[in-house]
């Protein structure tokens, strides 16, 4: 079962701000869509939390450390390695082969050793956030595509697509 992870960065690696995006990219919203749909995703239960709702046909598992924490058809874990578990179950049920980690910055620095393919937004801009992608070793990655896109109307900067999957040794 592969594990990824898709998150959108800036320059600075800023990935957010008062639990939300500091950019607004709608091209970045169609590839998010296009990319985990059909997968379970993994997230921490602020990142649920910030999403407009359920995002539909993905199952939802939220990390979170609080034993009262329940949210109507949503898989709770209270640690990564049970989100794992319960993820993975869920693919299975579903017929997917991939489960993606989508936030927050704690789920993505625990869960970075353990990635199979990375799905990077780069926005090419330095913004201002509180949130920060933990730093990883990029040696350990081989870019496999990178699509370009212009700022537009709906795109504040101009941003990348990038596709990373791990080296195996």
């Amino acid at each position: 079962m592969k594990l990824s992870a898709m998150l959108a960065l800036s320059q600075n690696r800023v990935i957010g701000v008062n639990n939300g995006l500091p950019w607004r990219l709608s091209n970045d919203l169609k590839w998010f869509k296009k990319t985990t749909m059909g997968k379970p995703l993994i997230m921490g239960r602020k990142t649920f939390q910030s999403l407009p709702g359920l995002l539909p046909g993905r199952p939802h598992i939220v990390v979170t450390r609080d034993t009262g924490f329940a949210a109507d058809e949503v898989i709770i874990a209270h640690d990564l390695d049970a989100a794992l578990i319960k993820a993975e179950a869920a693919a299975r049920e579903i017929g997917a082969d991939e489960m993606v980690i989508i936030g927050g910055a704690d789920i993505f620095g625990q869960s970075l050793d353990r990635l199979d393919r990375l799905y990077l937004t780069e926005v090419h801009a330095v913004v201002d956030g509180d949130t920060f992608l933990p730093e990883f070793n990029t040696v350990d990655w081989i870019e496999k595509s990178r699509e370009f896109h212009e700022k537009s109307e709906k795109d504040m900067f101009d941003h990348s697509f990038i596709t990373l999957d791990r080296k195996r040794h």
